[in-house]
């Protein structure tokens, strides 16, 4: 059994590690922090009846957040262990939470830095805009005959046979209005960019 001296300064070394992660990002102090506690969150992880992946899963979770949480250590409140070991108990609860609902992830389940935004960007949206508008201009230079083809057949999707017997037109007909068309927005697109 470690004597009072081992655990204090067990205690000290770890909390000197994740202030240093803290401080300066010292990647050093993080892969001794790692080495050492990644393979006891998976043990802790097992013991409270995970599966071995979701404990691996968990395991690098924690460490991951004292990574991006170190900052926010108090030496004062808990030892380095404790806090790591607090870290990990709380998202084997969350994932316990959300495995109990079928898997889903709420936004509260979730931190706002790991939320991912996937709206498109404001250039994005403008470029798409603005596409759109040229492809809209464009699409209102074809004559009533070759727009009804290209409705048909990209908006509706159907088949060049099937647009034939709606319109009751031969399909080579409609293979020749589709191909000029096509050729007709691609010169009109080509003129507008």
């Amino acid at each position: 059994m470690p004597s009072e001296t081992e655990v204090t300064t067990d205690r000290m070394q770890w909390g000197h590690l994740i202030r240093a992660i803290a401080a300066h990002q010292d990647r050093s102090a993080f892969a001794t922090l790692f080495e050492y506690f990644g393979p006891r969150i998976k043990a802790f992880m097992q013991r409270s009846g995970v599966s071995e992946a979701t404990a691996e899963e968990l395991a690098q979770e924690t460490m991951l957040a004292v990574w991006r949480k170190a900052a926010l250590f108090d030496p004062a409140s808990a030892g380095g262990a404790a806090w790591i070991f607090t870290i990990a108990r709380n998202l084997r609860i969350d994932a316990h939470r959300r495995e109990r609902r079928g898997g889903v992830i709420e936004t509260s389940d979730v931190e706002i830095e790991f939320q991912i935004d996937d709206a498109p960007q404001p250039d994005a949206r403008l470029a798409t805009a603005q596409s759109e508008e040229r492809i809209r201009s464009a699409l209102s230079n074809l004559s009533a005959d070759q727009m009804r083809v290209v409705e048909l057949s990209f908006f509706e999707e159907k088949a060049h046979a099937e647009i034939a017997q709606i319109l009751g037109i031969p399909l080579g007909t409609v293979k020749s209005r589709l191909r000029l068309a096509m050729s007709r927005l691609r010169n009109l697109l080509s003129e507008l960019s």
